[in-house]
């Protein structure tokens, strides 16, 4: 019977501390003030295993066809590089405001710090799921809302090729007729 109080008094107090912080205002929300490691490594695993479950058992079409690459590469240069970058660039307005930053898609997925690919197969999945779903509090929009499966598979064999597009092949693969 104590134990049973002192978890209900341990409850309240709980829930009475996370009031306080929620009315109070005191946690800052500005997407200029990164948070604070722990926040940050809390979110990013939540993220890559929520994204890890959700997409393991997607099945990954044929990503070769050309065709693919080249409608996937009008809409990323429509609806993904001001964030997400072109080959050549390091920054533009909208990578720079965003907090957490998206991730640079021109350069190998390796290369994301703090973003756990797995192999090329997972990879593939992945990005299908963050393009088809988004990723809440984040900038990255749902796109599957608007788009179906064949168009966002375009997509994500267009950033797959990305990494390896010099600034001029990509934009002939990204010219629209």
């Amino acid at each position: 019977m104590k134990s049973l109080k002192l978890l209900i008094l341990l409850t309240l107090i709980a829930a009475i501390a996370a009031g306080a912080v929620i009315y109070s205002g005191v946690v800052n929300v500005a997407a200029d003030e990164p948070h604070s490691a722990l926040t940050y490594w809390l979110l990013e695993q939540t993220r890559e295993n929520s994204i890890q479950q959700a997409s393991k058992n997607i099945e990954v079409p044929d990503l070769e066809d050309p065709e693919l690459l080249l409608s996937g590469g009008v809409d990323y240069n429509f609806m993904c590089s001001s964030c997400h970058l072109k080959p050549g660039q390091t920054e533009s307005d909208m990578s720079v405001g965003l907090y957490p930053a998206p991730p640079n898609l021109t350069i190998a997925a390796q290369s994301h710090e703090g973003h756990e690919h797995g192999d090329e197969t997972q990879s593939d999945r992945k990005n299908f799921w963050v393009i088809k779903h988004g990723i809440k509090a984040s900038g990255m929009p749902a796109w599957g809302k608007t788009h179906d499966d064949e168009r966002i598979w375009a997509m994500v064999a267009f950033i797959k090729r990305l990494p390896t597009l010099t600034p001029e092949q990509y934009q002939v693969l990204t010219a629209v007729e």
